[in-house]
């Protein structure tokens, strides 16, 4: 699951098909995501305190993440992400269909990287045993 919070996604699936819209928080234990302005209930509310008047509040409800693809602006269209090594070292997200990076996962590490020089130092051998 490569979709984080923040990012632009459009929606595959379901009444809302076809709108585009931001990510506003992830549950990666149930695999949701609640999205900006999609999937919107009312939630009926009693007199309180906390809410003096009372009524109907609007809030959007989780939807899977399986009915939302990752937003691609260099594509136009919603798109599958994947996870590549740069020659630094680090760890990005990437478009699948036209190859954009998208941003940064792990920072670099030596042992990833494709461009530096990664030789081990060479052993003296010992004199052969008589």
């Amino acid at each position: 699951m490569l979709i984080r919070s923040g990012d632009t996604v459009e929606l595959i699936t379901g009444a809302d098909r076809g709108v585009k819209s931001r990510v506003i928080l992830i549950d990666r234990a149930a695999g949701k995501a609640i999205v900006e302005g999609v999937a919107r209930v009312y939630k009926h509310v009693r007199r309180s305190q906390k809410h003096p008047q009372g009524g109907r509040l609007s809030k959007e409800m989780p939807i899977q993440l399986s009915n939302v693809a990752f937003y691609c602006t260099t594509c136009d269209k919603g798109v599958r992400l994947g996870a590549r090594f740069t020659k630094d070292g680090s760890k990005e997200r990437y478009c699948r269909k036209c190859g954009t990076g998208v941003g940064q996962i792990a920072p670099a590490k030596a042992a990833h990287a494709t461009g530096a020089e990664t030789t081990k130092k060479a052993v003296p051998k010992t004199a052969a045993k008589k």
